[in-house]
């Protein structure tokens, strides 16, 4: 497709998902980590994301961030926790904040979230479900008092509650199963949602992914750098930096 045509098909696909999402009364926002980029922090499975950047003393990030890499190596686990998941200077970019201006008296708009970072509320959104939970929640393994992040990142090595147990992330790392409760209303926003965007996303991560499959509304969109397992079910497939398509979609 030559530049003119592909401009011209990027302009009507933009076009098309604007009026959606004016006609939309209850629209869910499906987001991974590719909406979180333009804010400075690096997805998981490009060629420079987090998988892909060397991992520490031999053991690959995947292996890090999982339940038993918890229990055996907690300092080791902490020390990659730090350099490698957490931003705390990170802030929303346009994408979120497009979508949380969305909200309006007569248009409903639940954002489920693959991420972790809290950009989705820090832009504004009031409804937001995170599967995979938030780092700014942290919580004492033995009984249960709650930390902030800024405890985590003021201590080193492995955080300790006043009570003696560790202080760990309220993050579903590998080998831990999604929160029931969560999952529920995950599904049901996606469910009663009229107009969906999945934005920043791969689709790979499952069970995450496979919830995209309860939409029955009217209107699907998806919006990522690269093709997707979704694409050819969705209305509007729309290929880009997610920053620049939302800030196409609010002018």
């Amino acid at each position: 497709m030559a530049n003119g045509e592909h401009d011209g098909e990027l302009k009507k696909q933009i076009e098309g998902l604007k009026a959606a999402i004016a006609r939309s009364r209850r629209l869910c926002v499906f987001s991974g980590a590719g909406i979180s980029c333009p804010s400075g922090i690096p997805d998981f499975r490009s060629a420079d994301g987090i998988y892909n950047q060397p991992g520490l003393e031999g053991y690959s990030p995947e292996q890090i961030i999982s339940h038993s890499f918890l229990e055996l190596r907690p300092e080791l686990f902490f020390e990659f926790y730090r350099s490698r998941l957490v931003y705390p200077d990170a802030k929303p970019n346009g994408a979120h904040i497009y979508f949380a201006k969305l909200e309006s008296p007569s248009r409903h708009v639940d954002v489920v979230t693959q991420n972790i970072d809290g950009l989705h509320s820090a832009a504004g959104s009031t409804h937001v479900i995170e599967l995979h939970g938030a780092v700014a929640r942290n919580y004492c393994v033995r009984c249960g008092k709650r930390y902030g992040l800024e405890y985590i990142l003021s201590t080193s090595g492995v955080p300790h509650c006043d009570c003696g147990g560790m202080v760990r992330p309220d993050v579903v790392l590998y080998e831990e199963p999604l929160d029931e409760n969560v999952i529920y209303e995950a599904i049901d926003a996606i469910s009663h949602a009229d107009t969906m965007v999945v934005v920043g996303t791969s689709l790979t991560v499952y069970p995450a992914a496979s919830f995209t499959g309860y939409f029955r509304g009217d209107v699907l969109a998806v919006i990522n750098r690269d093709p997707t397992p979704l694409d050819r079910y969705a209305d509007f497939a729309i290929y880009g930096d997610a920053a620049e398509i939302a800030r196409q979609l609010a002018e």
